[in-house]
């Protein structure tokens, strides 16, 4: 195999790969250490997130290009107001200073987490407080999948597209994690990049039909991701593209994704990763569509599902 990265994503007899989303987005506060700490803890080591780069030149894991009202408390406790700063106009000293370690309760995204545990003092991480935790022993199996948020203000400025990878590949081979690192992103353009200034990773495309583009859950998102062939053009077939584009994974919206679009995924050598996949129906489907990975906001629910199809994820005892 080309990079020895994909191993840990791809499907094997019995095991299905499970990646969690954000860490684990439905009972943990997302993209935050407690969270990813919680998630391996839970023996999933493939950590799927997301990164930005602030004015100081720091890459930062969070969702959003603009800090959200319903994540986000200032150093005083209180929920942001007025407009959301966004992560590029402050440095990291100021991003330092709040708590995302819980959801507004009150607000459409944090109805949608009930479950969610509710922490004083957790804070945005840097992406080298991530890479440093998984470079120690006990974490060689850690597998990273990496997404650059795109700015929808600079999709056309390369310069600041390749600042941007650039930040982020220093920091991952700053703790020698290149070998097990993906990286991943709706941004076609950007991934061109990443392919560019690092080839020892290998890219992973996001895909979403239009129909499937409302996701309620993630209304506030801020990124942009039009960077990407006409997927509803006459005769497009996503694996074709991804692989034409030098992809290595393809990463579907799970509504979007056909038992012919897999098995032409792996006609072509790709493997299948499909997101975010959180009812026990839609878990079952994946795994009979015989995918690679599944990306879920509640990990564990994937890992009973497997387990009750006589299925392992890659850790623990076999079943």
């Amino acid at each position: 195999m080309r990079y020895p990265q994909l191993a840990a994503f791809s499907r094997q007899e019995g095991i299905i790969r499970v990646v969690g989303h954000r860490g684990a987005r439905g009972v943990m506060p997302e993209n935050t250490m407690e969270g990813f700490d919680f998630t391996l803890s839970c023996g999933v080591r493939l950590l799927e997130f997301d990164v930005v780069v602030t004015r100081d030149n720091v890459p930062v894991i969070t969702h959003n290009h603009r800090l959200t009202r319903s994540i986000v408390r200032d150093a005083a406790g209180q929920w942001l107001r007025g407009d959301e700063p966004k992560v590029a106009d402050l440095d990291w000293a100021d991003l330092a200073r709040l708590d995302v370690g819980g959801l507004d309760g009150s607000s459409d995204y944090g109805q949608h987490f009930p479950d969610q545990a509710f922490l004083y003092g957790a804070h945005i991480p840097r992406l080298r407080d991530l890479c440093a935790r998984i470079a120690q022993p006990g974490y060689q199996d850690v597998h990273l999948m990496l997404e650059i948020k795109s700015d929808p203000a600079e999709l056309k400025d390369a310069a600041a597209r390749a600042r941007v990878v650039d930040s982020v590949v220093q920091e991952v081979r700053a703790f020698d994690l290149a070998e097990r690192t993906l990286m991943h992103s709706f941004d076609w353009s950007l991934l061109a990049e990443c392919a560019r200034l690092a080839p020892e990773m290998p890219t992973s495309f996001l895909t979403q039909l239009p129909q499937n583009a409302a996701d309620a859950i993630d209304a506030d998102d801020d990124s942009a991701m039009p960077d990407s062939p006409d997927l509803t053009a006459p005769g497009i077939s996503p694996p074709d593209l991804v692989a034409k584009a030098g992809g290595a994974l393809w990463c579907p919206h799970y509504l979007d994704v056909t038992a012919a679009d897999v098995l032409r995924a792996q006609a072509l050598g790709l493997l299948v990763a499909v997101w975010t996949v959180n009812g026990a129906a839609d878990i079952d489907r994946m795994i009979a569509l015989g995918v690679d990975a599944i990306i879920s906001d509640y990990p564990g629910r994937v890992q009973r599902r497997l387990l009750a199809h006589g299925l392992g994820w890659g850790a623990g005892p076999a079943v």
